[in-house]
């Protein structure tokens, strides 16, 4: 039998799923995408500033506003990657608190490191080889758990929320920051132009890797919409679930809590 991909991302009992547009065995995706993150790795931050004209960082810093840490406080930071965001946590919460940066690709996870080292914030920082679908942490261990950019290439989706629901601790606070549906048609078309004509051109010419920044432009498309994500999120496990739009859309936060 073969599987039609739920808009949501999940994966029914006959085992395959989306990448990009391509549908692929479920248990083929995870090393499909870390392909491309070992591929694009070194260049990445280069890429972010250049592919959201530095627009990112602002994204990151609402994020981080809309967290409310606090000084001791224990902050997991998914798919952290290059470590942007646990760069920002790590003076907040101070040398009582933790946050671990955990990725699933450990170049990602080399480059963070290799980055916030030089930065001197390995004080309260701790680096883990994780997947987000079965997180390796107590239950009730975090404050807040954040992803920026990355539940997308999650294989399934539901089963990382509720990984993530899992650990937080009571109250605890849930980040997604992802791409997500443009709320206007002309700014839906102008963003499709930019991703599929001008983003591969930028990753061949920067990151001497078109494919993966082609990858990149599909995988968005593929994403659940601001909705969809709010109400897989609430399935999960969270008591409740604010969307904020950013960029007109292109970009939402979604902030959960646990009951």
């Amino acid at each position: 039998m073969t599987e039609q991909t739920q808009q949501d991302g999940s994966t029914s009992a006959e085992q395959t799923t989306h990448f990009g547009y391509k549908t692929v065995a479920a248990n083929e995706k995870q090393k499909l995408v870390a392909g491309v993150f070992h591929s694009v790795a070194q260049k990445y931050d280069i890429m972010n500033d250049v592919m959201s004209f530095g627009v990112h960082r602002i994204w990151k810093r609402y994020a981080l506003e809309m967290a409310g840490i606090r000084p001791g406080q224990q902050i997991l930071d998914l798919a952290g990657g290059t470590g942007d965001l646990a760069a920002l946590f790590s003076p907040r919460v101070g040398p009582t608190g933790k946050v671990i940066c955990a990725d699933i690709n450990s170049s990602m996870l080399s480059v963070g490191r290799d980055k916030l080292t030089d930065l001197g914030l390995l004080g309260n920082l701790e680096f883990v080889q994780a997947n987000a679908e079965c997180l390796p942490f107590a239950d009730n261990q975090f404050d807040a758990v954040t992803i920026a950019f990355g539940l997308r290439n999650v294989t399934d989706k539901d089963k990382a929320l509720a990984s993530m629901c899992r650990v937080l601790k009571p109250g605890g606070r849930l980040l997604v920051l992802e791409f997500s549906k443009p709320q206007h048609e002309w700014l839906s078309k102008a963003y499709d132009l930019y991703s599929f004509s001008l983003l591969p051109k930028m990753g061949k010419l920067i990151a001497n890797d078109e494919d993966s920044y082609r990858y990149l432009a599909e995988s968005i498309r593929m994403h659940p919409d601001q909705e969809t994500l709010k109400q897989m999120t609430l399935n999960a496990g969270f008591a409740s679930c604010e969307v904020f739009n950013l960029t007109g859309g292109i970009v939402a936060l979604h902030r959960a809590f646990k009951a």
